[in-house]
């Protein structure tokens, strides 16, 4: 009898999320899942850890399974370190997190606690894949995401991924038969112009609230949020070496050495 891959599920919107529940759902279906996931949303939280706090999990029973499910305190980032530390019996075979609510292409995915749970994982040796469907409304309809988040993970299990690389799936937020398919992408160059909303409390004292618009700067016809505009689902391999492996060379030529030249 074939073993079923054991899939560690995790997200950064909180258990409680459709959009993980969802997710938990497509999962039943190709192996053995285990999730633990936070206790209350961590959106934003990207590679956050904590250190300073105490760290709390729980097995919970949010419906009927077949799945088990631990309510964890802290991070994303947390809830695969200690899922893989303390609460599984083996290392998993696939690691996904999401399916988030709101985008995570471009950009977003500095930010993301739902890409740096992928990545956590992806650093422990296990293939990984963060899922982000383009609705931040909690009641965000998940259908359509659910053939293609079946689809990639299912190749996924199949081809593996090499190490350090883990995938970043964005779904575009329309019905499932206006969706053209997927496309490979590269991430485009985009950032958010920030703002922020300065107001007083009724004491006097000055607080704030950050906004800001989403700014796409890459024309190109090979990015995530070209396919996302054009009915397509994104698929964008990630890595987590933040090396500049171009630029070594010119900075080889800087007399850093020098430091009689340097402090004068």
């Amino acid at each position: 009898m074939t073993k079923k891959p054991l899939i560690l599920v995790t997200n950064d919107d909180g258990i409680n999320a459709p959009g993980i529940r969802t997710l938990i759902s497509v999962m039943n279906t190709l192996g053995d899942v285990v999730v633990v996931a936070p206790d209350s949303p961590q959106s934003g939280m990207g590679h956050a850890i904590t250190l300073n706090s105490t760290l709390y999990a729980e097995q919970v029973f949010v419906d009927n399974g077949p799945q088990k499910e631990y309510s964890c305190s802290g991070t994303p980032a947390d809830c695969v370190k200690l899922a893989i530390r303390e609460i599984l019996d083996r290392k998993p075979d696939l690691c996904v997190s999401g399916i988030n609510h709101g985008s995570n292409a471009s950009i977003n995915v500095i930010y993301s606690g739902t890409m740096s749970a992928a990545i956590e994982a992806g650093i422990e040796g296990i293939p990984a894949i963060g899922f982000s469907l383009l609705d931040y409304t909690w009641n965000a309809n998940f259908e359509a995401s659910k053939p293609y988040v079946k689809a990639v993970t299912e190749n996924v299990l199949k081809h593996g991924l090499p190490n350090g690389i883990v995938l970043n799936v964005n779904i575009p937020n329309i019905l499932e038969e206006h969706i053209k398919g997927i496309k490979i992408c590269r991430q485009a160059k985009a950032n958010w112009v920030e703002e922020f909303d300065k107001r007083q409390t009724p004491q006097g004292k000055d607080y704030y609230w950050l906004t800001g618009k989403f700014i796409n700067l890459d024309n190109g016809e090979d990015t995530d949020e070209w396919a996302l505009e054009n009915n397509y689902v994104s698929v964008v391999p990630a890595q987590f070496d933040l090396t500049a492996h171009h630029f070594i060379k010119d900075l080889n030529t800087w007399n850093l050495n020098d430091t009689e030249t340097n402090s004068a």
